[in-house]
């Protein structure tokens, strides 16, 4: 009896739990400031970015169905809210030259030392999982994209 009575309170916490609003972050598709649609990037480096990057770290993020689930879905949707306030790749043309120079020395940091893409993500998406040449190629594009805006 006492089992059951634990499962059913469990079970009961779990449903109550669902009702809590998780604060998802919008999606939205329509991005003029997109740092893709205003900048020749690599087709490789985009396909990077899109697959390892985007979810977190643009307005874009596509929510897989485990992100619906409480209590997952607070630890993704505040992953995506942190993701967006450091850098936010459909804001990237509102930002100025320094700001954007910044950010790409940002990417280079977090990519060599393989912060980013964040250690639980890869697992769950394997597409995002960047090889060590992969790094290097986005760690390049980031440094002479950064180069560029000041020739």
């Amino acid at each position: 009896m006492k089992k059951k009575t634990i499962w059913i309170t469990l079970l009961v916490i779990f449903i109550v739990v669902q009702l809590i609003p998780s604060g998802r972050p919008e999606v939205i598709k329509d991005n003029p400031n997109d740092l893709l649609l205003n900048n020749q990037v690599p087709t490789a480096v985009e396909s990077m970015l899109r697959t390892a990057c985007y979810d977190c770290h643009s307005n874009e993020s596509i929510y897989p169905w485990y992100a619906y689930i409480a209590p997952v879905s607070f630890l993704v949707n505040r992953d995506i809210r942190v993701g967006r306030e450091e850098l936010n790749f459909s804001d990237w043309e509102a930002f100025n030259k320094v700001e954007k120079a910044k950010l790409l020395d940002g990417i280079i940091e977090a990519v060599e030392a393989e912060e980013m893409p964040m250690a639980i993500y890869p697992p769950l998406h394997p597409e995002a999982k960047l090889s060590t040449e992969d790094r290097k190629v986005l760690t390049d594009w980031a440094e002479s994209f950064a180069e560029s805006l000041f020739e």
